[in-house]
């Protein structure tokens, strides 16, 4: 196989986590070894449906996913779970990028196999750590946000680039300094490792996301700041959570602007509550 998007696609379909980690992989150094390419006469690229998943976890709606305490065990497990879902759900999503979406540059494309490598490994991290907690993933019911974003914005590009990496992944940034400190006072340094390697990572993916958001925007000659807002109220309505981990987020590409207008559209949610 010498098509990128063909070796995007087995990855994407592959149902068994271990194989989709071993195909994500191979991949990606096929890829920087030369041996993989984005052929210009691969196959246009399939509607968007359901990715390669197994049976568990149960999907739910995300008010459904139980709250646990931290204080546990159990409430570490399901917070690890949470994670490694969001990881394997982006690892479906960078591949998917690299799929759907055609006659990009090169750097497209070794960005989000790169991105799908990284978000592989997160998931091994998280997987070996659910073992040790004696869970393994699909114990503990999980949301399909992400991926259902990823199909509200499968025949848009710009929007699948302003809203899942800067909206739905960004939101990790923002999190995650949170988790590491009630973690670290629990004395879980085991997990407190995997997510600061996680959490510094992510902001090269949210980076891509930014970078090739602005490449939409110039192609399309229009605002990239107007433009994420409009996108943003047109897809997602205007509620927002903060606070907004504003330094990972400029280190990622947002500017002054956006994170002004992200800050007064929080508190504008907090207080319609």
């Amino acid at each position: 196989m010498t098509d990128l998007h063909a070796a995007a696609k087995r990855c994407l379909d592959a149902t068994d986590p271990a194989e989709k980690l071993r195909l994500t992989h191979e991949a990606w150094q096929a890829l920087l070894a030369g041996e993989l390419r984005a052929d210009p006469a691969s196959p246009s690229p399939e509607p968007i449906g359901a990715p390669g998943r197994p049976a568990k976890p149960q999907l739910v709606n995300a008010r459904q996913v139980p709250q646990r305490g931290l204080g546990s065990a159990e409430g570490r497990a399901a917070l690890v779970h949470a994670v490694a879902h969001i990881e394997f759900n982006a690892i479906n999503l960078a591949w998917d990028a690299v799929y759907r979406y055609r006659g990009k540059p090169e750097a497209y494309y070794r960005d989000w196999a790169s991105c799908a490598n990284d978000e592989a490994r997160h998931f091994a991290m998280l997987s070996g750590r659910l073992a040790e907690l004696g869970h393994a993933y699909g114990d503990f019911d999980a949301h399909d946000g992400l991926w259902a974003m990823a199909e509200k914005t499968a025949d848009n590009d710009t929007a699948r680039m302003a809203l899942v990496p800067r909206v739905l992944e960004a939101r990790g940034l923002d999190v995650t300094p949170g988790m590491i400190e009630r973690l670290r006072h629990l004395g879980d340094t085991a997990t407190v490792a995997i997510l600061e390697v996680i959490l510094r990572e992510e902001v090269a993916h949210v980076a891509a996301g930014t970078r090739w958001y602005h490449h939409c925007c110039g192609r399309d000659g229009v605002d990239p700041v107007d433009t994420f807002f409009e996108l943003l109220r047109d897809y997602m309505g205007v509620s927002l959570r903060g606070p907004f981990n504003l330094t990972a987020r400029r280190e990622a590409g947002f500017v002054e602007e956006e994170l002004d207008r992200l800050t007064a559209l929080a508190l504008e949610s907090r207080a319609a509550l």
